[in-house]
């Protein structure tokens, strides 16, 4: 990593923060430890000591959890949470889940371990900035009298005093390479420490795989029970919608029929009346068909496709679409029918007079926000329009979140991987 790349480096400066604090911590467990663990041990025979343990790992449980919190936001890194899942009950039952659990003994072992890590890394970060702190203010040290280094030059030994203000600054190019130098050590050490609170923090390999396959269970299930509710919905828009008026069709045709030499004008009226009819039975078989699969999201995208649903809304809609690739056509489907189902939501709930949807495509994945200036308050719940959203994502492991602060409008988004 170039040195320009590296001052850019958010994680660099908030280690350079983080790392010497860490000491903190490592204090605070240094003496919990060492006083906690003998004091805990001489009063187990007696109740008080079986409370110090239980207070001790319930300490170090939250602790740890509040590391891993900082690691992910100092480093941008997920570390996740290890712990078995239980039902356990009572005191007893929930003590034996923790003392088993290996994750316990895991952060046990990582804050052993970063007790004296985390003062090697105050006493790296306080030498080293000092000395750079000290060489980039050398002029103004020099000009008020203070002690300024000295460098011996040549043989015999001549000594050069940087006494002055002027000679100062000939010593600021020494604290700029230093602060560069603190840099890539500062970078070193929050691999290290990364490293290290992966191999301890975050879940082993077979808890990841095992979250995996439990979360693409649920998502199949999700997905499995949203395209039966689908399979549900069109039955019964069928039935009670195109059904029932090509059911009035054949019969307006019937009695047109039978009244054909009897009473002309009547079956005329009829006949129109079952026009009438049939018209009304292809619009509901349209918008039928629209709601399965539009044919425009197939025949020219999603931009279009987006852009047809905000000239249908009652409320003014902004589109933006930058989605440079076109997505795989279930992606596009989820993207556009969620969509569909929030602007519905604006007109019959949210009170708000425009919209904005945004889709964009980075990398592998496709994210579509749709945001109003309405009253907020919407959440997702079980059996809700929001949540059949959010389990036709979650059938290619995609995710929906809404925010919808009370008066302050609502931003619903969705992120749909493209290679799943």
């Amino acid at each position: 990593m170039t040195p320009l790349k590296l001052v850019r480096d958010r994680s660099v400066w908030l280690g350079a923060l983080y790392l010497p604090l860490s000491s903190v911590l490592g204090l605070a467990w240094f003496v919990g430890l060492a006083g906690g663990i003998p004091l805990a041990g001489a009063l187990t025979i007696i109740w008080v000591g079986v409370l110090l343990w239980a207070l001790l790992f319930l300490a170090l449980r939250y602790c740890s959890i509040l590391d891993r919190r900082v690691i992910e936001f100092v480093y941008r890194v997920k570390l996740g949470d290890p712990y078995r899942r239980t039902a356990a009950r009572g005191l007893l039952g929930r003590a034996r889940v923790i003392l088993t659990d290996p994750a316990t003994w895991k952060d046990l072992a990582f804050q052993v371990i970063r007790i004296p890590l985390s003062f090697g890394y105050f006493v790296v970060a306080a030498v080293g900035w000092s000395f750079c702190v000290m060489s980039l203010l050398m002029p103004v040290i020099a000009a008020t009298g203070g002690d300024a280094p000295q460098v011996s030059l040549g043989s015999p030994t001549v000594y050069y005093q940087f006494d002055t203000f002027w000679k100062g600054l000939l010593w600021m190019p020494v604290g700029v390479l230093g602060t560069i130098v603190m840099l890539y050590v500062v970078k070193g050490l929050g691999m290290l420490h990364v490293a290290l609170s992966t191999a301890l923090l975050a879940p082993s390999e077979k808890q990841a795989l095992k979250a995996q396959t439990a979360h693409l269970k649920a998502s199949r299930a999700r997905g499995v029970d949203a395209a039966e509710a689908e399979r549900r919905r069109i039955e019964r828009d069928l039935h009670d919608g195109a059904q029932q008026q090509l059911l009035a069709v054949a019969m307006d045709i019937g009695r047109a029929r039978s009244k054909l030499s009897s009473d002309p004008e009547a079956a005329r009226e009829l006949i129109e009346q079952a026009h009438s009819g049939a018209r009304a039975a292809i619009a509901e078989l349209r918008d039928l068909a629209r709601g399965i699969y539009p044919a425009i999201l197939t025949d020219r995208g999603l931009s279009p496709a987006l852009s047809s649903l905000a000239a249908r809304a009652p409320v003014p809609v902004e589109i933006i679409v930058d989605v440079a690739e076109r997505p795989p056509a279930v992606v596009e489907s989820i993207a556009y029918f969620t969509v569909a189902e929030a602007l519905t939501n604006v007109a019959k709930y949210a009170e708000a007079t425009e919209a904005l949807v945004r889709a964009e495509r980075t990398g592998e994945q496709v994210t579509v926000s749709i945001t109003d200036n309405g009253r907020g308050g919407a959440r997702i719940t079980h059996g809700g329009g929001l949540s059949g959203l959010a389990d036709r994502a979650a059938t290619i492991d995609g995710t929906l979140s809404v925010v919808s602060p009370p008066g302050e409008g609502t931003t619903i988004t969705v992120v749909l991987p493209c290679s799943w």
